[in-house]
C-alpha cells in the first residue's frame, strides 16, 4: 500500500469515527423538541396565528360584485352606494381608498 492511500484511509476513519454530539439529560435532542420546549416556555409568543378569528368574508354582499361600501355592505355601483349612505342637504358622497372603495357624506 501507499503512503496516500494510508493516509487517506486513516483521514475517512477520523472523519466517520469522530466524536458524537453529546446531549445532556432533559435536553431537547431535535429540532422539533427544541421548538416545541421554547413554545411551552414563551406560551404569550404566538406566531401560528391560532385563536385568530378569520371569518371568511368580511363584508355583506356578493363578493364579485363588491365596489363600493358602506358600513359592512357591498354595494355594485357607486349611485346605489351613495342613495345608501343617505348623505343629507349640506354634504354629498364621496369615495375613499379603493378595492372596495368606502362612501362617506363630505360637506360640499
Amino acid at each position: 500500500m501507499s503512503l496516500r492511500a494510508v493516509s487517506l484511509v486513516v483521514v475517512l476513519a477520523m472523519a466517520c469515527g469522530g466524536e458524537r454530539m453529546k446531549v445532556k439529560k432533559g435536553e431537547p435532542q431535535t429540532a422539533r423538541e427544541k421548538m416545541l420546549a421554547e413554545q411551552k416556555s414563551n406560551p404569550d409568543k404566538d406566531d401560528s396565528g391560532a385563536g385568530k378569528k378569520w371569518n371568511g368574508w368580511r363584508y355583506q354582499g356578493e363578493r364579485k360584485e363588491c365596489f363600493f361600501l358602506v358600513g359592512r355592505r357591498c354595494y355594485k355601483t357607486e349611485n346605489a352606494a351613495c342613495q345608501a349612505a343617505h348623505c343629507k342637504a349640506p354634504t354629498r358622497c364621496t369615495t375613499e381608498g379603493a378595492g372596495p372603495a368606502t362612501m362617506k357624506c363630505e360637506k360640499k
